[in-house]
């Protein structure tokens, strides 16, 4: 029984099949239907945080930087482990690589552009540069590889299982740094003075949330593509924005209900958290799954696209000293975002799989 529900969170060819005997009639309703339950999981996931952060005295960035981060990451680790165990090794290196691209550059500058973002200077001092120190672990490592393999770049074994082990090391990390400076770490947090819920209640709206969202995520992409290619949307287009769309829809779920009910501190947390789990757990355990073979273009687009906005997102961190991003650096993550998007449809540069 676990086995099969694995295999439908990360099996693409198993959804497509499903939704392509669908009418057009009930894929809109069933499109409609998963936008209900995005956006009702991604209400019970921000409000299990905000009272777990207030029953265990965590910060809310915290939380959304390892479980929140964890739960929205976990269903493209399994698309990387499949298409990796399959010999796909361009779609699982992509996918860990392209949701970092759109987590940062299209989630979080949309958030800057919607909300006043704070600026934890304890916390995004720290975990921030775990955040662009493992991309950049990545592209080294890369770049080591590319140079002693004889032009054909391969992440060993190895590779994977180190960045799994560095992974355990951040989780628990994150962990130590909120409670030796609780204070600090609750800076630019509203206080929430709402009836406090139980401990399960928090756990309980936290996971079903979470669940909601995964699930919702997994049955709307692949319904909305079916309709795309049906309506005579070119190949392309659907795999430059769907599959970026679909690997990275959870996390603009929580970002959206995190502005909207006052908390996008939350999703600073969760974007960064993310940003370090595509690198270290969906690229981490495809790598251990099966040394992955690294296509040519992510050396010349796809590697410098993401450290670009990693380290112009470092770069923000370092000067927002009034503890808030603003509106102009959201507005350039974004249009990085864009044309990293519009390069990959006009001049086909960063297609990877096959």
């Amino acid at each position: 029984m676990l086995r099969e529900i694995f295999r439908w969170i990360g099996d693409e060819t198993l959804l497509n099949n499903l939704v392509a005997g669908f009418s057009t009639i009930v894929l809109l309703i069933l499109i409609a239907l998963c936008i209900v339950i995005l956006s009702k999981g991604a209400d019970w996931m921000i409000d299990g945080v905000v009272h777990l952060a207030r029953r265990t005295g965590l910060p809310r960035i915290v939380i959304g930087a390892t479980i929140i981060s964890l739960g929205t990451t976990m269903p493209e680790a399994f698309v990387s482990v499949m298409a990796a165990w399959m010999g796909n090794s361009g779609l699982a290196l992509g996918n860990g690589v392209g949701s970092i691209i759109a987590d940062t550059g299209l989630i979080f500058g949309l958030t800057c552009l919607l909300a006043a973002v704070p600026v934890n200077r304890f916390i995004l001092n720290r975990t921030g540069w775990v955040q662009v120190g493992a991309a950049t672990l990545l592209v080294i490592i890369s770049l080591i590889a590319l140079d002693t393999m004889g032009g054909q770049a391969v992440l060993k074994r190895w590779v994977g299982f180190l960045f799994i082990l560095l992974l355990a090391g951040y989780m628990y990390i994150t962990y130590v740094w909120a409670k030796q400076g609780s204070g600090m770490a609750l800076e630019g947090e509203q206080v929430d003075d709402s009836e406090l819920m139980k401990l399960g209640i928090c756990w309980l709206m936290l996971a079903g949330g979470l669940i909601l969202v995964v699930v919702g995520a997994r049955i709307l992409v692949p319904s909305a593509t079916e309709i795309a290619c049906r309506i005579g949307v070119p190949e392309d287009v659907i795999a430059a924005t769907m599959v970026a769309l679909g690997t990275s829809l959870p996390e603009l779920m929580t970002a959206i209900a995190s502005v909207r009910k006052g908390h996008p501190e939350i999703t600073v947390g969760n974007i960064v958290g993310a940003d370090v789990l595509n690198c270290l757990f969906v690229i981490g355990a495809a790598a251990a799954a099966r040394p992955l073979a690294i296509p040519p273009n992510f050396f010349t687009f796809h590697f410098p696209a993401m450290l670009l906005i990693l380290y112009s997102f470092r770069f923000f961190i370092f000067k927002n000293r009034d503890g808030h991003f603003k509106k102009v650096q959201g507005a350039w993550l974004l249009s990085i975002y864009v044309v990293y998007i519009v390069l990959q449809y006009a001049l086909n540069v960063g297609k990877v799989g096959g």
